[in-house]
């Protein structure tokens, strides 16, 4: 499988299937740990712990940036010390592989929390 964060996601108008589980479970091998499935593995939910709420807001702005450029917008939620990510494609609430790409793209943002 090629590097999913050199990809490019590709916006869905619906009726597009969803991924099968199979590829779904294939895929999450290939981001981040943390990404957990929700929602009867229909969605993808990564939660970061920051120092304050202002980091929280920072990243949250880098990966609003991301979601316009990708044309791939997930469910934020800012709180003090922490950042909530929660993405799928809402047209046909489940997940595809543009999903899995932008986990990854934001995977690179928040690389640099622990390092």
């Amino acid at each position: 499988m090629e590097n999913l964060s050199e990809k490019t996601c590709i916006p869905c108008s619906g009726g597009v299937p969803p991924l099968d589980i199979v590829l779904k479970r294939k895929f999450k091998e290939h981001i981040h740990e943390e990404w957990k499935f929700t929602h009867n593995e229909k969605r993808l939910l990564r939660v970061v712990k920051f120092k304050d709420f202002a980091e929280s807001m920072k990243y949250a702005n880098l990966i609003g940036e991301l979601a316009e450029e990708q044309w791939h917008h997930p469910e934020l939620t800012v709180g003090f010390g922490h950042l909530d990510i929660e993405i799928w494609t809402h047209k046909i609430d489940n997940l595809v592989e543009s999903d899995f790409i932008f986990a990854s793209k934001v995977d690179l943002i928040l690389n640099e929390v622990n390092s």
